[in-house]
């Protein structure tokens, strides 16, 4: 295994916004069969991008592509967080499961910020 791997597999960062993508595929098994190819699929492809990106962005080269991808990543969670309030609102994820993930994604979603911010001030961004 190359260190790299190794890396994104131990950060808390991955390891949090896998289990974004694991509980959402695990939720989202009991949603109306109706919504298989809408709210479903839209749901976990939004939640699986947020891991994809971080890892793409892990794996380039330069550090401003890392930050586009971690912002991309970002743009998917919010996507995330609206699809899991609307399927709440349809009684799809009770109370329980929805404030579950939702608790990951604020957790994420402030470990993504803080990581753009630190790399930005690497780059002198401001």
């Amino acid at each position: 295994m190359n260190n790299k791997n190794h890396k994104t597999k131990d950060n808390p960062l991955t390891q949090k916004a896998d289990e974004i993508a694991r509980l959402v595929y695990k939720t989202s098994k009991k949603f109306p069969k109706d919504e298989l190819y809408d709210l479903t699929s839209q749901l976990r492809r939004a939640a699986v991008s947020i891991i994809l990106n971080i890892i793409e962005g892990f794996a380039r080269k330069g550090t401003k592509e890392y930050r586009n991808f971690l912002y991309i990543s970002y743009g998917s969670l919010k996507e995330t967080k609206y699809l899991l309030y609307f399927a709440h609102r349809e009684n799809y994820l009770n109370t329980r499961e929805y404030e579950e993930i939702l608790n990951l994604t604020e957790e994420v979603g402030k470990m993504l910020w803080a990581t753009i911010k630190t790399i930005e001030k690497k780059l002198n961004f401001q």
